[in-house]
């Protein structure tokens, strides 16, 4: 389970086994009682979430959009 970065107790990580056929690029984030998964494109955008309120993942989309080129490379870097 790469872990891409850690933002405010959130860590954003990949699934080492994301499946056959691989998913889009996307990243998930865990902390602070919640879990969540963003889809990278077209836009960022919040695939499922638990535990987080609103203002949380508005925020999480934020940081996501932010970071999306380290989460990119990190990805390719991870499954090639």
């Amino acid at each position: 389970m790469p872990v891409v970065f850690r933002w405010e107790g959130i860590r954003f990580f990949f699934f080492s086994n994301e499946g056959n056929p691989r998913e889009p690029l996307h990243v998930h984030a865990e902390g602070d009682g919640g879990e969540a998964k963003f889809w990278l494109y077209s836009e960022v955008r919040v695939a499922e979430s638990v535990g987080f309120n609103r203002r949380r993942l508005a925020d999480l989309v934020r940081v996501v959009e932010e970071r999306r080129s380290d989460i990119e490379r990190a990805w390719h870097e991870h499954f090639g």
